[in-house]
């Protein structure tokens, strides 16, 4: 698949599509640089703003991550653990808040899960971490 300049689709969903298919069948494995902005840039023939739209588009959908002296990088997935739903709990995905971003060390565009039980206490965890189940009937 290639950038289609004449498409209706922006260039920068164009090219956010091709990395998410590459990293989706495992070209681009966990770890793997997506390339820099120069790369990218001369590989599709687009423009640098075109580029870092494509990869804050990833960014924010918790595909990749981007740091100062690694780049951007396809993110790990974390490995999943099983939390019980109590009876009578609530569970609402939602985005987290800069501070709760921060504070569980949370990557761009990773959920969260608030869980309120029946006393209204509040547990929130990453939902790329959990596995929610419900307690055997």
């Amino acid at each position: 698949m290639t950038i289609d300049p004449r498409s209706h689709t922006p260039v920068y969903v164009q090219l956010a599509d091709l990395l998410r298919e590459r990293i989706e069948s495992g070209e681009l494995p966990p770890g793997a640089s997506v390339g820099s902005e120069t790369r990218l840039v001369q590989e599709f023939g687009i423009g640098r703003d075109a580029v870092r739209m494509a990869i804050a588009l990833l960014r924010s959908e918790g595909v990749v991550t981007t740091s100062r002296p690694m780049g951007t990088r396809v993110r790990q997935m974390p490995q999943r653990r099983q939390v019980e739903v109590p009876p009578g709990a609530s569970v609402v995905a939602r985005m987290p808040s800069g501070r709760e971003r921060r504070a569980m060390q949370l990557d761009e565009g990773v959920p969260v899960l608030e869980i309120r039980d029946a006393k209204g206490d509040v547990e929130i965890l990453p939902a790329d971490e959990v596995e929610l189940t419900r307690p055997p009937a």
